[in-house]
């Protein structure tokens, strides 16, 4: 492999359905667990359920979601992202299939997949890709259909190990399998363009692909605080069914927060704030750790970036 050709210092934008911003919609509806976490009932609610991890705290899909169809959302998300890696191959931006961190990435993501079915049996026929761009930005991503990316940034400059690699994957696997994309496209069809246009989405009709293809606002999702906390539990869940370590999700967290002295990267532009989340992980952890303690551990172990 020649490391040389592999920049790490490009400008690769973000697709459109990867992005996640604030949202503070009125057609925000409170899914249980979340809602458990702002209650502070979390304690009770895990001490009631079996033993089967986080599955039977999360709802059913938002009825939002199903006012667009799954296949154009996953079909507009492959569009997005083939686009992605074409604009980072043509940067040398985007790492080959043999570069360390590639095999590291992708032997992660092998771990976890197997575990994303019951969450969305929609998993099962999705095309996962896992790819590598070369870019400083702190951020990484799964769109709807299992498109994975890391940027170089998150790896280099937080000095991951395999564990908090495993959290942030599951966390962005979260996103597509509990369909906040889909969610938000709904809901801003139901908000913003009218029932005629809605009718028309679920006719699956020439307006439908207009809209899943008009980029600007439609397309440039935003995910609320809510998701990502339904994303934070959901991934510490699949991450530890793989064998990954649940505390790795608070020393990952911690990582971030010391990054974030500034201005929040993106990747921390809509997350509970610092110690919230660390709390509610914390509050978890016992609900996890029995899947973690049963769980066949990965054989390899990788390491991050060299510091150089």
């Amino acid at each position: 492999m020649n490391t040389a050709a592999f920049r790490t210092d490009a400008d690769v934008p973000v697709p459109p359905l990867a992005h996640r911003r604030g949202c503070r919609c009125a057609l925000h509806g409170r899914r249980l667990f979340t809602a458990a976490l702002a209650t502070g009932a979390v304690a009770p609610a895990l001490a009631q359920q079996g033993a089967d991890g986080l599955r039977g705290e999360v709802g059913g899909t938002s009825r939002f979601a199903r006012l667009v169809p799954a296949e154009q959302v996953e079909a507009a998300a492959a569009q997005q992202y083939q686009q992605m890696t074409r604009q980072a191959a043509q940067q040398r931006a985007l790492a080959p299939a043999d570069h360390p961190q590639v095999i590291r990435l992708r032997a992660i993501a092998d771990r976890i997949i197997p575990f994303c079915a019951p969450w969305n049996p929609r998993a099962r026929q999705w095309q996962w890709e896992v790819n590598l761009i070369g870019s400083s930005q702190i951020n990484a991503f799964c769109m709807p259909g299992g498109k994975i990316a890391f940027y170089w940034g998150i790896l280099h400059r937080l000095q991951l190990d395999d564990d908090e690699v495993a959290m942030i994957m599951g966390h962005e696997m979260a996103h597509a399998l509990r369909e906040h994309a889909r969610e938000r496209m709904g809901k801003t069809a139901a908000t913003r363009v009218g029932a005629g246009i809605v009718s028309s989405l679920l006719g699956l009709g020439a307006v439908g692909d207009t809209m899943l293809h008009m980029g600007g606002q439609l397309l440039t999702l935003k995910f609320s605080r809510e998701d990502e906390s339904e994303a934070d539990l959901v991934g510490l869940d699949l991450a530890a069914r793989a064998g990954y370590r649940p505390e790795a999700g608070v020393t990952l967290w911690q990582k971030m927060l010391e990054a974030n002295r500034g201005a929040p990267p993106e990747f921390l532009s809509t997350h509970p704030a610092g110690q919230t989340r660390i709390r509610d992980m914390q509050a978890v952890l016992p609900r996890v750790q029995p899947l973690y303690e049963r769980a066949e551990k990965p054989p390899r172990r990788f390491g991050p970036p060299p510091r150089a």
